[in-house]
């Protein structure tokens, strides 16, 4: 029996890799002086030993060349109350950190103020894969938050259900 939908254009996988929801971070350095950060919702937990998180970026990104300079990279798992904060990271033009509390550390990572984790990485290898590349962390150190997570689910940034009882 075939499938619904045959044709693999952008729009078809698009609606299709939107339906698997995904937390969202912030990929954050100090570079000449000035903050630089991206979004991302294609972050996931690779190893604990050793301690490994990964995330997918486009080729045709303009923001992560600009971090190969960085010894280190804030990663903030950002929380419910970041959804405008998500919408500014990804942005293409603008000031990304505009209302936003940042904290950065001496080796240079910055991390975003309310978010549900911070992780101090550094890139260890970057994979091709299609039309992107595979950005491959090492955690140098961590601190976790009591703060609920944003998720992204079919291009909408929502916040989970409060459990009951």
């Amino acid at each position: 029996m075939p499938l619904a939908t045959t044709e693999l254009d952008n729009g078809v996988l698009r609606a299709a890799f939107g339906q698997f929801p995904s937390g969202v971070v912030a990929l954050c350095a100090e570079i000449d002086g000035s903050p630089v950060g991206m979004a991302a919702s294609s972050f996931v937990a690779v190893s604990m030993d050793p301690p490994l998180v990964a995330f997918c970026v486009q080729n045709t990104s303009t923001t992560w060349p600009r971090f190969t300079v960085s010894k280190r990279i804030g990663i903030s798992v950002l929380g419910e109350a970041h959804d405008g904060a998500a919408r500014t990271l990804a942005a293409k033009t603008g000031n990304r950190f505009e209302g936003l509390e940042v904290t950065t550390t001496e080796d240079g990572a910055v991390f975003i103020g309310g978010a549900s984790m911070w992780l101090d990485a550094t890139v260890t290898e970057q994979v091709p894969a299609g039309d992107h590349a595979i950005v491959l962390m090492r955690i140098n150190e961590l601190e976790i938050r009591d703060v609920a997570p944003i998720v992204f689910h079919s291009s909408k940034f929502r916040r989970l259900a409060a459990e009951e009882g």
